[in-house]
């Protein structure tokens, strides 16, 4: 890439709080290197234009965190992002002093400290090392904390990992669990937003919230509706109980539709949501995958995946429940999902012989029959355990766009229904979910699609809009297909 200089243009976000009540964006355009980084950009405006342009940098290899704002609306380190013509500038989504420069002190008083002993030196050993070395990645930049949608007084993202990082190590001899639960423990939806803006990629849901709740359960701190759904599990090895459930009235065996060409087996792994309180996706999975020439099998010994438990901290039962799941699908080389908790759990915190795919994963892979189209506004929700958990958000929109007449994107964010949150304390999960009905409501579809029946109930509940699973979509517009077909 040649390094000769280019002329870019950017808009910086400018903010003197003796002046004016709002920040306002103001337009640069300046030469720099090609290839150059954000940084270069902000430095050679304050240097050649304006010299009371504020911004925080120090390091400038990504490993102070100083130099974090928002570029194009997401999280990134100055110093590292490469700046591109068109680009936008501004602080991260935190209480802004002036210009790109946020007051980050009362977020820095909330980290916590390791506790030595005062007796004498305890050593660790390089298994507890291992244990904490991920968290000890952190620089401290709060992107994560900029974007997190928890409330409650959630601490925030970069805090807890602190937490873990001191709860972790034998060194500290202070119980800090206390201590996190008054932090918000229970607050995360364990959206994983922090990990996809973490310069470091640090997986603080998994390697920190989710472990600390470990031991805060085992301390006598779970939550009593998380308890009372870990009790359930225990004893029927589902999170939702029913009569007349669809693996109670499924078969185990369905053959591809009549006339359609064989394309293999997949096992249908259907979750307790849609075996229980929500069956008709699980209905509609089964239509559409034999539609698509697929034999499918369903085996009656499947129990819940364990994700409310791995979530919540009550995972005493997790071995067992794997070791089952694994069991009844033995001798199956895939497996199908239609919920995006239980996919991303069977996929992260699973060791399977099998392959596991999400059905839009599955069906954007190996092609499908596009269904005839639907009438209305439709637009797409994102579960985080989809987008984030597994990597997958083109696929939807890609089988959504194919059979609907109007199809409105929509940016992604959590709508408060994970991480137990919605069980734990609704009055958080809803005020979360009230700035998601906003969002979607602003798109004016009439119509919600997702791919989590949690999010389905969360968003049915926050907007009053229909949302249906992408499965049964589909499934509509092959029914359609078909009565187009009869009538000639």
């Amino acid at each position: 890439m040649s390094s000769g200089p280019v002329s870019v243009t950017v808009s910086v976000s400018r903010f003197s709080p003796e002046k004016e009540s709002a920040p306002h964006l103001e337009s640069y355009t300046v030469q720099v290197p090609a290839g150059c980084t954000v940084l270069t950009v902000l430095e050679t405006i304050r240097d050649t234009i304006d010299p009371s342009l504020s911004f925080r940098h120090c390091c400038r290899s990504a490993q102070c965190g100083s130099c974090a704002v928002r570029v194009n609306g997401e999280p990134a380190l100055a110093c590292e992002k490469q700046a591109a013509d068109g680009d936008i500038i501004e602080p991260l989504n935190l209480p802004v002093t002036r210009d790109l420069v946020c007051d980050i002190a009362p977020i820095i008083k909330r980290f916590g400290s390791l506790t030595p002993d005062a007796c004498g030196f305890h050593s660790i050993t390089d298994a507890e090392l291992e244990k904490i070395k991920p968290l000890r990645e952190c620089i401290e930049c709060l992107s994560c904390v900029s974007v997190c949608p928890a409330v409650g007084g959630y601490a925030g993202p970069a805090i807890f990992a602190k937490e873990a990082r001191i709860s972790f190590d034998p060194r500290n001899m202070e119980d800090r669990i206390p201590i996190a639960v008054e932090k918000g423990l229970f607050s995360c939806t364990t959206c994983r937003k922090c990990v996809e803006v973490c310069p470091k990629h640090i997986n603080i849901p998994g390697k920190a919230i989710e472990k600390l709740r470990e031991k805060a359960v085992a301390a006598g701190f779970g939550l009593p509706a998380h308890a009372t759904l870990a009790d359930l599990i225990e004893k029927t090895g589902r999170s939702v109980s029913g009569k007349d459930t669809f693996l109670e009235t499924a078969e185990e065996v369905y053959e591809p539709a009549e006339g359609v060409p064989f394309k293999g087996t997949v096992g249908f792994f259907v979750g307790c949501m849609f075996n229980a309180r929500v069956q008709q996706p699980a209905a509609d999975t089964v239509f559409v995958l034999t539609r698509n020439g697929y034999r499918v099998i369903i085996p009656k010994t499947q129990v819940c995946c364990g994700s409310p438990l791995i979530r919540t901290g009550f995972t005493n039962i997790i071995p067992e429940l794997q070791k089952k799941n694994i069991a009844a699908f033995a001798g199956t080389d895939t497996v199908i999902t239609v919920c995006a908790g239980c996919g991303s759990t069977l996929k992260n915190d699973y060791t399977t012989p099998f392959t596991v795919y999400d059905i839009t994963e599955f069906l954007v892979k190996e092609g499908f029959e596009i269904p005839e189209a639907v009438s209305g506004t439709y637009t797409y929700h994102d579960p985080c355990h989809l987008l984030r958990g597994q990597g997958i958000g083109k696929e939807p929109r890609e089988i959504l766009t194919s059979f609907t007449r109007s199809f409105i994107d929509l940016k992604a964010q959590c709508c408060g229904a994970g991480g137990g949150v919605r069980s734990g304390k609704p009055d958080e999960a809803e005020e979360i979910g009230k700035r998601r009905a906003e969002m979607i409501k602003n798109t004016g579809a009439d119509t919600v699609v997702t791919v989590c029946p949690f999010c389905e109930y969360h968003i049915h509940q926050t907007t009053g809009l229909p949302v249906v699973n992408i499965v049964s979509l589909m499934a509509e517009g092959y029914r359609r297909k078909d009565e187009l077909k009869k009538r000639g």
